[in-house]
């Protein structure tokens, strides 16, 4: 403890035996001095022989042993002394280097001194004006480190550039002649002041952060909410869009089986008009047979036989125009329709095919060859940004020149492919698939007609291209976006992946040459659009 030496030194009332300050201190003939039990017990493991534990004097005869009350009482003072100073000095306190039995905590040291004073003991420097003179500063304990090792001079200045601190003498010396030179108490002041202030910004930092959790917990709440709204309306409404396909279709059985028992009656009545009409002809026919076979006998008699009036004429009718109908008018086509609305507005809310599609994904790579010189393609062949200058590449057939494209590596031909790109963080990029054969230089239409079925984002908008163009149902700003193509069907097909929910859709499309992925990260819109098109695998 600083300032100890002030003290009685508890080291010098301590027991050579246990350590500790005596309990009960007894002396013997040679003058050294234990507590009575430490000693007691000593000689009583040494038996026969009895000596000092210090010096080693041997006795013949056992001292007698009383307490020494001088020593008793001193080791009494010391532990008061001690007592007392624990309860005046609190904990970080510089204890006063002048008092010497109570000890004070110092409220000032002098750097002339080389001494902390209590208030008591530091009445001196204030009154006294050779004193006055003196450099004092909050208490420290170690003085020597706030004096200069060069010039043993007390460290009363900062250099504000080196961030050190000096001495009158070293503000005069080459290294800080030009640099700026304040007190330490204007350091310190300046220090203080700069804190407030970072206290305030970071004060301020704190409660905005703290705005914002409470922002974003509000938004999480209101955005479960919402979803429990929505899930809840979703239920209700696709309930009631079912319950009614369902009542619809049993009243469209029951219609058709009504126009089918209808029409099965009016086919009755006429078959059985029919029939009648048979018996008739056939009566005719028999009667023609007969009238067949007089022809063999002469001929007075056969005229006679067929100008009797004897074969009946049927009653009939022109069965030419008769028709029966079966069909309910436009019922195939208005069924038909319902299920291209159901299978062209469903997929946007949320797919149900979006999963079996992704069993058909691909694993893609870009291919530089094709890239603009405009463009950087990562190592991996897996990333494409727009880079900062344009690369020094030959224009060769095959790469695109004045437009920020790039084709993958893989071709596809027939059957189904789909592939996933990370647009995150984008605010322009553009994904699809093109025709092996298309245009690569200078201004290109995106259209099918051109061999581009594309979708393409500028500002957060999102936009088919050709004549679907006006089909784009976009509920956010999509992360990672799925392409989808179907060879036999002459689709394709692209998604918001986190929702599964279909942006736009190109259907009865011919493809008579081979299809590749195309990706774009567009232009670099002022800085904001320079995060990369990632391709991201699901194998």
């Amino acid at each position: 403890m600083a300032g100890a030496r002030s003290l009685i030194n508890e080291k010098d009332f301590a027991c050579s035996i246990c350590l500790n300050m005596f309990d009960k201190p007894v002396s013997i003939p040679c003058s050294h001095n234990f507590c009575l039990k430490c000693l007691s017990d000593f000689w009583e493991r040494a038996n026969i022989v009895c000596k000092c534990p210090i010096c080693q004097h041997k006795y013949e005869r056992r001292p007698a042993l009383s307490v020494n009350t001088f020593i008793a009482d001193m080791v009494d003072k010391v532990k008061g002394q001690q007592a007392s100073a624990a309860n005046v000095l609190e904990e970080g306190s510089v204890p006063c280097g002048v008092c010497s039995e109570t000890v004070a905590a110092a409220v000032k040291s002098c750097l002339v001194c080389f001494e902390s004073y209590c208030e008591r003991h530091l009445e001196p420097h204030i009154k006294k004006p050779i004193l006055r003179k003196h450099k004092l500063i909050a208490p420290v304990e170690d003085l020597e480190s706030r004096i200069c090792k060069v010039h043993e001079q007390p460290l009363q200045l900062f250099c504000q550039k080196d961030k050190t601190f000096l001495c009158e003498l070293c503000k005069d010396t080459d290294a800080h002649k030009k640099h700026q030179i304040v007190t330490v108490e204007e350091e310190v002041a300046a220090q203080r002041k700069y804190l407030t202030g970072e206290k305030e910004v970071t004060r301020q930092m704190l409660e905005e952060r703290q705005r914002m959790v409470g922002k974003i917990q509000d938004a999480l709440t209101d955005g479960r909410e919402e979803a429990l709204r929505q899930r809840s309306y979703s239920v209700e409404v696709m309930t009631a869009v079912i319950d009614y396909i369902k009542r619809s279709m049993d009243e469209l059985m029951e219609v058709t089986d009504t126009n089918l028992n209808t029409t099965a009656r009016e086919a009755t009545d006429l078959v059985s008009e029919l029939e009648a009409e048979i018996v008739q002809i056939r009566q005719k026919k028999e009667k023609l047979d007969e009238a067949s076979d007089h022809s063999r006998i002469d001929s007075f008699l056969f005229f006679e036989k067929n100008l009797s009036g004897n074969i009946p004429q049927p009653k009939v009718r022109d069965w030419s125009a008769v028709r029966l109908d079966t069909a309910l008018p436009g019922m195939q086509q208005v069924v038909d329709m319902l299920k291209e609305t159901v299978w062209r507005e469903v997929p946007v809310l949320c797919d149900p095919d979006l999963r079996e599609m992704q069993q058909h994904a691909v694993d893609l790579t870009l291919d530089p060859d094709t890239a603009d010189p405009s463009l950087q393609v990562s190592a991996d062949r897996k990333k494409v940004w727009l880079g900062k200058k344009k690369n020094d590449l030959n224009n060769t057939p095959e790469r695109f020149a004045g437009v920020e494209n790039v084709l993958a590596n893989e071709g596809f031909s027939e059957g189904k492919f789909y592939y996933e790109t990370q647009v995150q963080d984008k605010t322009h990029w553009m994904l699809g698939v093109v025709n092996q054969s298309i245009n690569r230089k200078g201004d290109i239409r995106l259209h099918p007609i051109n061999g581009y079925w594309t979708v393409c984002m500028k500002n957060g908008e999102i936009k088919g291209n050709g004549n679907d163009a006006d089909k784009v149902y976009q509920r956010r700003i999509p992360v990672k976006v799925g392409v989808f193509v179907d060879f036999d069907k002459g689709q394709v097909s692209f998604y918001d992946v986190d929702i599964r929910s279909q942006l736009v859709s190109f259907t009865g499309c011919v493809f008579k040459e081979k299809l590749f992925p195309i990706f774009s990260p567009g232009p670099e819109n002022k800085g904001k659009n320079l995060a990369p098109l990632i391709i991201t695998d699901r194998k």
